[in-house]
């Protein structure tokens, strides 16, 4: 008999598995779908590398660190930064604590007042020098937060809606203030970066450091017992533990009794462009306000893997509901992109468009943030995933450690 079942073969199911593999356990994943990765899976079009929506990899995320080998992963990363675009031009911020050289010009640009440019001083050095589990206030919404704080509409609606909003998936910032604490702490520590494999290579990664053969594609798991899973196909799988390693939704179907928070969702489109609209690894935020596009990059100027030599990788991303479909939308994000760029625009090549309704866990403020909640649903069943942690790369990686920890030490071992 297998020592634990994981159903799905996510970050947060590969996590647990590389833990318990390397306890010495025994361990068989089962997934659904026809690759592993869950939602951070990466196509390839045409010689593009397509993450399925963008995503970036925060390199201080703590579970990251201890987990994965970046220098296997090449990571190439972004400056740290933005440029902000409204009043018709792009405004370049840069963080000045990593980029002194930058420092001048962050405290000239418009993008906020020289009272927010303090405040935001202020800000970072105390998440950095502030233990994680010490919130710097009672929870409440990231706006209540940074009104609190302080900010000046101008700074909030020029760079934290269009530049957290993009990372929450959601512009009102009605998300818990602890997930913005663990954010901005992330941000403000490390670097974000992609893989030259793409997002996906991270799950590939793992899955490499187990077994042979201890992932099963196309296993899709219709029934959960204590001991026992039931595929689609009728066959049965026993085994000591099962951990349901899922997105919410899947969780909650194999098991009633677990409460769901909702998602946040978006729309990345791809284009194939002779010259880069950017020359920066940096993010383009919308600062404006209007038009359905949130934020933009062209990855393969921050890894040239993404794109074949002589061409450049476009990722525009709209987030939310605009009431139409993700081809009606189309044409709207090319008329802004032609209203940043220019003309150069109608020369691209629109490769596909992603529209991923179940991006992110919501986590409002009653979610408690990042708050652990590994899962122990009955005698032998757990749960894990981003939706019992940060909704965040790193939150799947430590939802999976944390069920690993707890399912070791019920069968009498000790997790390090």
């Amino acid at each position: 008999m297998t020592d634990v079942l994981i159903v799905g073969a996510g970050l947060a199911g590969l996590s647990c598995a590389c833990e318990m593999v390397g306890k010495g356990l025994s361990c068989l994943v089962l997934e659904a779908s026809d690759e592993v990765g869950g939602r951070a899976r990466s196509d390839k079009v045409d010689g593009f590398i397509l993450d399925r929506g963008f995503q970036v990899l925060l390199t201080a995320y703590p579970e990251a660190e201890r987990l994965l080998d970046y220098q296997a992963l090449q990571l190439a990363r972004f400056e740290p930064g933005a440029l902000v675009r409204f009043d018709g031009r792009f405004h370049r911020v840069t963080d000045p604590w990593r980029r002194p050289s930058g420092a001048l010009g962050s405290f000239l640009s418009p993008v906020a007042t020289v009272a927010d440019k303090l405040r935001l001083a202020r800000l970072r050095s105390r998440l950095v020098h502030t233990a994680p589990q010490d919130p710097l206030a009672d929870e409440t919404s990231t706006i209540e937060f940074l009104r609190d704080w302080g900010f000046s509409p101008r700074i909030i609606e020029r760079f934290f809606r269009p530049f957290i909003g993009g990372i929450f998936l959601e512009r009102e910032l009605q998300t818990s203030s602890r997930m913005f604490e663990f954010v901005f702490r992330m941000f403000s520590l490390g670097d974000a970066a992609l893989p030259s494999g793409g997002m996906g290579a991270i799950a590939q990664q793992l899955v490499r450091r187990l077994a042979e053969p201890a992932v099963r594609l196309r296993h899709r798991v219709v029934k959960v017992a204590p001991q026992a899973v039931t595929l689609a196909s009728g066959e049965e799988i026993p085994a000591r533990a099962v951990v349901v390693a899922t997105d919410q939704t899947a969780a909650a179907h194999l098991l009633p009794e677990l409460k769901t928070s909702g998602w946040q969702g978006t729309t990345c489109f791809y284009f194939a462009a002779k010259k880069a609209p950017v020359s920066q690894p940096m993010l383009v935020l919308n600062g404006e306000g209007r038009g359905p596009i949130n934020n933009l990059c062209v990855p393969s100027v921050v890894s040239p893997s993404y794109a074949p030599s002589g061409t450049h990788l476009v990722s525009a991303t709209v987030i939310g509901d605009h009431g139409q479909s993700p081809d009606g939308l189309l044409g709207e994000v090319r008329d802004q992109l032609t209203e940043w760029f220019g003309t150069d625009v109608h020369g691209w090549r629109h490769l596909r468009t992603y529209w991923i309704p179940d991006a992110l866990p919501s986590q409002p403020p009653a979610s408690g943030g990042v708050t652990r909640k590994e899962k122990c649903v009955s005698p032998g069943v757990y749960v894990c995933g981003d939706h019992c942690d940060t909704a965040s790369i790193n939150g799947a990686l430590a939802s999976g450690r944390g069920v690993a920890k707890a399912i070791l030490e019920s069968f009498g071992g000790k997790a390090t």
